[in-house]
């Protein structure tokens, strides 16, 4: 095989394949959404993760105020003692933001210090999830394939309506920081991508239950 790093990989056929071991790489979106989630206070351990796999998130969280450390046991993230910073960001195809954590990095920025701006450059209608946070009291205005966040001090609990997965987990982040009780309808998006989500949070010092349907 050549090309490894660049944008060809060239494989020459063999008459016999072997076996071998491989670990596989955490998936980053997973991964960054749990990171997501520690920006705010505390501090999370991501185990078998590396700051180097969270891509173009890493230097996010660093600028919100979250510090990054990678140690044997994984990729620590400690979260900042005050409100996050804002920022300005747009999606765009690896190794860009990617759009997977644009609604999760949105639940975060509704709480931060100032006013933030997301673009959506990869997907269409993929701010669906906006009039759900509002419903908790965030303060965003679209326009176009833009958001403009302006930070609130604090959300308020409220029944809110999945839309689809990557939303979904966008609206768990903010009602772990919400006063009150959150209600997530539609869950069912959350298990194509987050196993075992509520004993993960759970184990972190959360109140989260999934309730009968």
């Amino acid at each position: 095989m050549r090309g490894l790093g660049t944008p060809t990989l060239t494989i020459e056929g063999q008459g016999r394949l072997g076996g071998t071991s491989q670990t596989i790489i955490p998936d980053r979106i997973e991964a960054g959404a749990y990171a997501l989630a520690a920006v705010q206070g505390g501090s999370l351990v991501l185990r078998g993760v590396r700051e180097a796999q969270l891509g173009a998130l890493a230097p996010l969280l660093t600028k919100m105020g979250a510090t990054l450390e990678d140690s044997a046991g994984g990729l620590r993230v400690r979260g900042t003692n005050s409100r996050p910073r804002a920022l300005s960001i747009a999606t765009d195809a690896w190794p860009g933001f990617p759009t997977d954590l644009q609604a999760p990095l949105m639940a975060v920025l509704v709480l931060a210090d100032g006013a933030s701006e997301i673009r959506e450059t990869v997907f269409e209608n993929r701010f669906m999830h906006v009039p759900e946070l509002m419903r908790m009291g965030a303060a965003i205005d679209l326009a176009g394939d833009t958001a403009r966040i302006r930070g609130v001090a604090a959300l308020k609990g409220a029944p809110v309506m999945a839309t689809d997965l990557r939303a979904s987990m966008g609206l768990v982040l903010a009602g772990l920081r919400a006063e009150g009780r959150t209600t997530i309808h539609r869950i069912y998006h959350l298990d194509r991508g987050f196993a075992h989500l509520e004993q993960k949070l759970a184990a972190c010092g959360a109140r989260i239950q999934r309730l009968a349907a």
